[in-house]
Protein backbone atom coordinates (compact mmCIF):
# COMPACT_ATOMS: atom_id res chain seq x y z
CA UNK A 1 0.00 0.00 0.00
CA UNK A 2 1.50 3.59 -1.10
CA UNK A 3 1.34 5.88 1.33
CA UNK A 4 -1.50 8.35 -0.93
CA UNK A 5 -3.82 4.94 -0.46
CA UNK A 6 -3.99 5.06 3.64
CA UNK A 7 -6.29 7.88 3.86
CA UNK A 8 -8.99 6.62 1.54
CA UNK A 9 -8.33 2.85 3.37
CA UNK A 10 -8.41 4.16 6.92
CA UNK A 11 -11.96 6.23 5.57
CA UNK A 12 -13.14 2.85 4.10
CA UNK A 13 -12.81 0.95 7.60
CA UNK A 14 -14.55 3.70 9.18
CA UNK A 15 -17.71 3.02 7.03
CA UNK A 16 -16.93 -0.79 8.07
CA UNK A 17 -17.31 0.34 11.59
CA UNK A 18 -20.67 2.33 11.00
CA UNK A 19 -22.17 -0.67 9.33
CA UNK A 20 -21.50 -2.65 12.35
CA UNK A 21 -22.48 0.13 15.01
CA UNK A 22 -26.23 -0.09 12.98
CA UNK A 23 -26.33 -3.70 13.66
CA UNK A 24 -26.89 -2.56 17.28
CA UNK A 25 -29.28 -5.03 19.27
CA UNK A 26 -30.94 -4.17 22.69
CA UNK A 27 -30.13 -7.14 25.31
CA UNK A 28 -32.57 -7.39 27.85
CA UNK A 29 -29.69 -9.24 29.95
CA UNK A 30 -26.52 -7.54 29.58
CA UNK A 31 -24.90 -4.85 27.66
CA UNK A 32 -26.50 -4.01 24.16
CA UNK A 33 -24.27 -5.88 21.56
CA UNK A 34 -23.61 -5.89 17.42
CA UNK A 35 -23.25 -8.73 15.13
CA UNK A 36 -20.68 -10.91 15.61
CA UNK A 37 -19.52 -11.52 12.09
CA UNK A 38 -19.20 -7.90 11.31
CA UNK A 39 -17.05 -6.87 14.67
CA UNK A 40 -15.02 -9.74 13.78
CA UNK A 41 -14.52 -8.78 9.98
CA UNK A 42 -13.56 -5.46 11.33
CA UNK A 43 -11.27 -6.55 14.18
CA UNK A 44 -9.41 -8.29 11.18
CA UNK A 45 -9.32 -5.95 8.86
CA UNK A 46 -8.34 -2.86 11.55
CA UNK A 47 -5.77 -5.07 13.10
CA UNK A 48 -4.11 -5.77 9.83
CA UNK A 49 -4.06 -2.11 8.44
CA UNK A 50 -2.64 -0.81 11.48
CA UNK A 51 0.19 -3.60 11.35
CA UNK A 52 1.07 -2.60 8.00
CA UNK A 53 0.66 1.23 8.63
CA UNK A 54 2.04 1.20 12.01
CA UNK A 55 3.43 -2.17 13.50
CA UNK A 56 1.97 -4.23 15.92
CA UNK A 57 4.33 -3.01 18.88
CA UNK A 58 2.27 0.56 18.61
CA UNK A 59 -0.46 1.35 21.10
CA UNK A 60 -2.84 1.61 18.12
CA UNK A 61 -2.63 -1.89 17.86
CA UNK A 62 -3.29 -2.93 21.20
CA UNK A 63 -5.80 -0.76 22.10
CA UNK A 64 -7.73 -1.66 18.92
CA UNK A 65 -7.13 -5.52 19.92
CA UNK A 66 -8.46 -4.70 23.30
CA UNK A 67 -11.42 -2.58 22.02
CA UNK A 68 -12.47 -4.87 19.38
CA UNK A 69 -12.36 -8.36 21.21
CA UNK A 70 -16.22 -8.74 22.30
CA UNK A 71 -19.42 -7.51 20.27
CA UNK A 72 -20.58 -5.63 22.79
CA UNK A 73 -22.27 -1.56 21.45
CA UNK A 74 -19.46 0.01 23.87
CA UNK A 75 -16.81 -2.10 22.45
CA UNK A 76 -18.26 -1.03 18.46
CA UNK A 77 -18.31 2.30 20.00
CA UNK A 78 -14.56 2.47 21.33
CA UNK A 79 -13.44 0.81 17.73
CA UNK A 80 -14.99 3.22 15.72
CA UNK A 81 -13.12 5.83 18.04
CA UNK A 82 -9.43 4.75 17.42
CA UNK A 83 -10.41 4.71 14.04
CA UNK A 84 -11.26 8.11 13.57
CA UNK A 85 -8.01 9.09 16.19
CA UNK A 86 -5.91 7.28 13.43
CA UNK A 87 -7.84 9.02 10.40
CA UNK A 88 -7.02 12.57 12.17
CA UNK A 89 -3.29 11.42 12.68
CA UNK A 90 -2.67 10.31 9.14
CA UNK A 91 -4.95 13.23 7.54
CA UNK A 92 -2.47 15.47 9.63
CA UNK A 93 0.45 13.93 8.44
CA UNK A 94 1.59 13.17 11.78
CA UNK A 95 2.75 9.42 11.00
CA UNK A 96 4.79 10.36 8.38
CA UNK A 97 6.50 12.78 10.82
CA UNK A 98 7.35 9.81 13.67
CA UNK A 99 8.42 7.50 10.92
CA UNK A 100 11.09 10.03 9.53
CA UNK A 101 12.23 10.86 13.06
CA UNK A 102 12.84 7.05 14.04
CA UNK A 103 14.43 6.71 10.19
CA UNK A 104 16.98 9.55 10.88
CA UNK A 105 18.12 7.74 13.85
CA UNK A 106 18.57 4.56 12.27
CA UNK A 107 20.28 6.16 9.62
CA UNK A 108 22.42 8.08 11.72
CA UNK A 109 23.65 4.65 13.20
CA UNK A 110 24.14 3.35 9.68
CA UNK A 111 26.46 6.52 9.21
CA UNK A 112 28.61 6.08 11.76
CA UNK A 113 29.08 2.34 11.09
CA UNK A 114 30.65 3.50 7.71
CA UNK A 115 33.04 6.03 9.43
CA UNK A 116 33.91 3.13 11.25
CA UNK A 117 34.49 1.03 8.21
CA UNK A 118 36.31 3.91 6.25
CA UNK A 119 38.44 4.96 9.76
CA UNK A 120 39.38 0.86 9.74
CA UNK A 121 40.38 1.08 5.64
CA UNK A 122 36.85 -1.01 4.45
CA UNK A 123 36.39 1.59 1.93
CA UNK A 124 34.05 -0.85 0.04
CA UNK A 125 31.26 -2.04 2.43
CA UNK A 126 31.14 1.60 3.89
CA UNK A 127 30.37 3.04 0.26
CA UNK A 128 27.36 0.88 -0.36
CA UNK A 129 25.97 1.39 2.94
CA UNK A 130 26.18 5.50 2.57
CA UNK A 131 24.82 4.69 -1.04
CA UNK A 132 21.88 2.61 0.60
CA UNK A 133 21.10 5.20 3.71
CA UNK A 134 21.27 7.69 0.46
CA UNK A 135 18.74 5.70 -1.87
CA UNK A 136 16.64 5.17 1.57
CA UNK A 137 16.12 8.94 1.84
CA UNK A 138 15.58 9.84 -1.72
CA UNK A 139 12.17 7.84 -1.29
CA UNK A 140 11.61 9.27 2.07
CA UNK A 141 11.92 12.82 -0.11
CA UNK A 142 10.05 11.01 -2.92
CA UNK A 143 7.09 10.18 -0.71
CA UNK A 144 6.78 13.40 1.51
CA UNK A 145 6.79 14.81 -1.79
CA UNK A 146 4.37 13.43 -3.57
CA UNK A 147 6.21 11.29 -6.28
CA UNK A 148 5.60 8.15 -7.15
CA UNK A 149 8.23 5.52 -5.93
CA UNK A 150 7.49 3.01 -8.35
CA UNK A 151 6.72 2.70 -12.41
CA UNK A 152 4.35 0.69 -13.87
CA UNK A 153 6.20 -1.91 -16.21
CA UNK A 154 4.41 -5.30 -17.92
CA UNK A 155 1.43 -4.43 -15.96
CA UNK A 156 3.50 -4.72 -12.29
CA UNK A 157 4.44 -1.74 -10.31
CA UNK A 158 8.07 -1.68 -9.47
CA UNK A 159 10.50 0.61 -7.24
CA UNK A 160 12.00 3.49 -9.28
CA UNK A 161 15.77 3.37 -9.49
CA UNK A 162 17.81 5.35 -7.70
CA UNK A 163 19.17 7.56 -10.55
CA UNK A 164 15.33 8.57 -11.21
CA UNK A 165 14.46 9.04 -8.09
CA UNK A 166 17.26 11.79 -8.03
CA UNK A 167 15.76 13.37 -11.28
CA UNK A 168 12.60 13.53 -10.31
CA UNK A 169 13.20 15.41 -6.94
CA UNK A 170 15.30 17.88 -8.80
CA UNK A 171 13.05 17.96 -11.77
CA UNK A 172 10.69 18.94 -8.83
CA UNK A 173 12.66 21.55 -7.16
CA UNK A 174 13.02 19.85 -4.22
CA UNK A 175 16.80 20.79 -4.29
CA UNK A 176 18.68 22.26 -6.87
CA UNK A 177 20.69 21.03 -9.93
CA UNK A 178 24.08 20.77 -7.98
CA UNK A 179 22.25 18.65 -5.55
CA UNK A 180 21.43 16.55 -8.47
CA UNK A 181 24.89 16.16 -9.53
CA UNK A 182 26.43 15.90 -5.82
CA UNK A 183 24.05 12.82 -5.50
CA UNK A 184 24.58 11.47 -9.49
CA UNK A 185 28.25 10.82 -8.11
CA UNK A 186 27.79 9.38 -4.78
CA UNK A 187 25.41 7.10 -6.76
CA UNK A 188 27.94 6.22 -9.26
CA UNK A 189 30.93 5.61 -6.15
CA UNK A 190 27.78 3.30 -4.79
CA UNK A 191 27.32 1.24 -7.44
CA UNK A 192 30.93 0.61 -8.48
CA UNK A 193 31.30 -0.96 -4.83
CA UNK A 194 28.25 -2.85 -5.35
CA UNK A 195 29.20 -4.00 -8.42
CA UNK A 196 33.17 -5.19 -7.78
CA UNK A 197 34.72 -2.10 -9.45
CA UNK A 198 37.04 -1.06 -6.05
CA UNK A 199 39.62 0.24 -8.25
CA UNK A 200 36.96 3.50 -10.00
CA UNK A 201 37.22 5.26 -6.52
CA UNK A 202 39.59 5.73 -3.35
CA UNK A 203 39.11 5.68 0.64
CA UNK A 204 39.42 9.86 0.08
CA UNK A 205 36.29 9.55 -2.10
CA UNK A 206 33.95 7.57 0.10
CA UNK A 207 35.11 9.79 3.11
CA UNK A 208 33.97 13.03 0.94
CA UNK A 209 30.72 10.91 0.10
CA UNK A 210 29.95 10.01 3.37
CA UNK A 211 30.55 13.75 4.77
CA UNK A 212 28.74 15.41 1.74
CA UNK A 213 25.83 12.51 2.38
CA UNK A 214 25.54 13.37 6.12
CA UNK A 215 25.20 17.58 5.06
CA UNK A 216 22.42 16.69 2.20
CA UNK A 217 20.66 14.35 4.92
CA UNK A 218 21.16 16.95 7.52
CA UNK A 219 19.50 19.97 4.69
CA UNK A 220 17.05 17.89 3.47
CA UNK A 221 15.37 17.01 6.80
CA UNK A 222 15.00 20.71 7.76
Amino acid sequence: MQPKDLPKRVAQLIEQSERVLATKKYSQYGPDYVDSGAMAGLRASTLSFIAMTYGKEHSYYSEFDSASDRSTENNAKKSHAILHSIQSEIEGGWIFTVKQLIAAEIFSDFLEMAEHLIDQNYKDPAAVMIGSVLEENLRHLCTTNNIDTEIEKDDKFIPKKADRLNSDLAKAEVYTKLDQKSVTAWLDIRNNAAHGKYDEYSKEQVNLMLHGVTEFLARMSR
